[in-house]
C-alpha cells in the first residue's frame, strides 16, 4: 500500500511539469523598437524558462502593405524599405534554419529564438547594415542560404504569407507587437502580454505548471519539488 501511495506522489509531482503547449503568436516588425523590446526582455526569457509550454509562432509582417505588379510582389513597410528587408529576412530564417533534434541547444525552435532574438537586439543598427550574418555567424547557422531567400521571390512569397497570416487576425494591425494565444485576439490579454508576457502565459496555461507558482528565477517551490522527488526516489529504492 505504501509503495502505490509513493508511486501516486511521484505521478502528481512529475505531471505537473508536463503541460500540453499553448500556441502563441506573435505579430511584429523587424526594426519596431517596440517589438524589440517585446522579444528581448518579454518573450525570450519566459519562452527559455516555458519551453514545454510555448508552441511559439513568429509572424514578421506588422503593419506592412503590399501589392502584386505581375509576377512581383511590392511591399511597404511601416519603417521602411529597410524593414522590409529585415521582415524578409525574418521569414527566411524561420522557414530555413535547420537545427539538430539530437543536441537540445541546437534544435530548430532553439536556433531560430536565438537568432531572432539577436536579430531584434540589434535592430536600430547604426552602421546601416543589417545585422543577418553577424548573429547567424554568431549562432553558426548558414547566412547564405537565409541571405539568398531574402533577395529571391522565395522571401516575397514568405513575406506574402505572413502579411496574409496577419490579416486574418485583423485587418488592419492595430498595434505592434500584438500577441495572441492560440490565433485568437483579445485586448485585455494584450495589454497583459506585452507589459508581462509570463504573467499572461500562465493564465492560459491550465493546469498551470509549477513555474507559475513561484518567481521568474525559480524559488522554494521549485526547490521543496526537488527535494521531495529525492525522498521519494529513497523511499522506492528502501521498499522495492
Amino acid at each position: 500500500m505504501l509503495v502505490k501511495i509513493v508511486l501516486l506522489v511521484t505521478l502528481a509531482v512529475v505531471s505537473s511539469h508536463a503541460q500540453s503547449k499553448v500556441p502563441v503568436y506573435v505579430y511584429y516588425e523587424s526594426l519596431c523598437p517596440d517589438s524589440a523590446k517585446f522579444i528581448n526582455e518579454q518573450l525570450y526569457p519566459t519562452v527559455k524558462q516555458f519551453p514545454n509550454n510555448i508552441d511559439l509562432k513568429l509572424i514578421p509582417f506588422g503593419k506592412s502593405s503590399y501589392r502584386t505588379q505581375g509576377s512581383e510582389t511590392l511591399f511597404e513597410c511601416h519603417h521602411g524599405p529597410n524593414e522590409c528587408y529585415g521582415n524578409k529576412v525574418h521569414a527566411c530564417a524561420l522557414a530555413n534554419i535547420e537545427g539538430n533534434s539530437y543536441q537540445p541547444n541546437r534544435t530548430k525552435e532553439v536556433l531560430t529564438l536565438e537568432y531572432v532574438n539577436c536579430l531584434m537586439e540589434r535592430a536600430q543598427f547604426k552602421s546601416g547594415e543589417f545585422p543577418g550574418k553577424a548573429c547567424a555567424d554568431q549562432f553558426e547557422i548558414n547566412w547564405e542560404t537565409i541571405e539568398q531567400c531574402s533577395n529571391s521571390t522565395q522571401g516575397s512569397n514568405l513575406l506574402r504569407n505572413y502579411g496574409d497570416e496577419t490579416l486574418k487576425l485583423q485587418n488592419p494591425l492595430a498595434s505592434v507587437p500584438t500577441v495572441a494565444f492560440r490565433q485568437t485576439f483579445d485586448s485585455d490579454v494584450q495589454k497583459l502580454a506585452v507589459d508581462n508576457f509570463r504573467a499572461a502565459l500562465c493564465k492560459n496555461l491550465s493546469p498551470a505548471p509549477m513555474e507559475c507558482r513561484v518567481g521568474p528565477g525559480g524559488g522554494a517551490a521549485a526547490i521543496a519539488s526537488v527535494g521531495l522527488l529525492t525522498v521519494v526516489s529513497l523511499a522506492l529504492t528502501r521498499l522495492i
